[in-house]
């Protein structure tokens, strides 16, 4: 069930129509015409407040960026800072990531962003977890043999959890940190969330996982 709407909400995601997607599935394959170039498309799903995206697309103003929140209280803020940066390289979509494959096509996505997602504590509530099978079957469907997912999360057993699920579905395991910060990895933007548990001396885990295709599999198999 989605989080009730602030009265104001509507009107605050209506003045950002430019940047907000309502109906992504009319785009599926034509990402590239939306964005009027052939540069490489990043997704965010779930961006929060938006301080990753808008960072990112500052940082990159030759990647077009494709921000995914389902709720709509959380997502407008990040639409408003990314029309007061004057930012033309990210859209909006308010959905649900489960809806992945009904938006783009394979190989569409270079790569795809997991930030503090939800850890689903609970062993029954493992497949809600964006780092489960159920979802990187969904993410295989629009990457292609090479393409990238980074995740990053301040839970120790989610983290531990992702680093088998993406071993068992056919991922390449890199620059993987246990305590982020204190790393030599360049070019790092914070989310809201990880500037809370940086202030408060968490450790940040990160890892890249490059998906290595359906040609891989065929290889191991033969």
């Amino acid at each position: 069930m989605r989080m009730r709407k602030k009265k104001n909400c509507d009107a605050r995601m209506e003045r950002c129509s430019d940047i907000w997607i309502k109906e992504p599935e009319k785009y599926k394959g034509k990402w590239a015409e939306r964005f009027g170039n052939d540069n490489p498309i990043h997704i965010e799903i779930g961006c929060g407040k938006g301080n990753f995206i808008v960072g990112m697309a500052k940082m990159y103003p030759d990647v077009n960026f494709i921000a995914i929140e389902k709720v709509e209280d959380v997502i407008v803020m990040a639409m408003e800072k990314t029309v007061a940066a004057e930012l033309t390289n990210v859209l909006f979509m308010d959905m649900d990531a489960e809806k992945i494959e009904d938006i783009f096509e394979f190989g569409e996505i270079r790569r795809i962003y997991l930030n503090f997602s939800d850890p689903w504590k609970k062993n029954k509530q493992a497949k809600r977890r964006l780092t489960h099978k159920r979802f990187l079957d969904r993410y295989k469907a629009v990457l292609k043999q090479g393409d990238y997912i980074w995740f990053k999360t301040d839970n120790k057993a989610l983290f531990d959890f992702s680093l088998n699920s993406f071993a068992e579905e056919n991922f390449k395991l890199e620059n993987i940190s246990l305590d982020l910060h204190n790393s030599k990895f360049e070019g790092n933007v914070m989310t809201e969330y990880e500037q809370r548990f940086s202030e408060q001396g968490m450790p940040i885990y990160r890892l890249e996982a490059t998906y290595l295709g359906w040609e891989d599999n065929r290889k191991k198999e033969s």
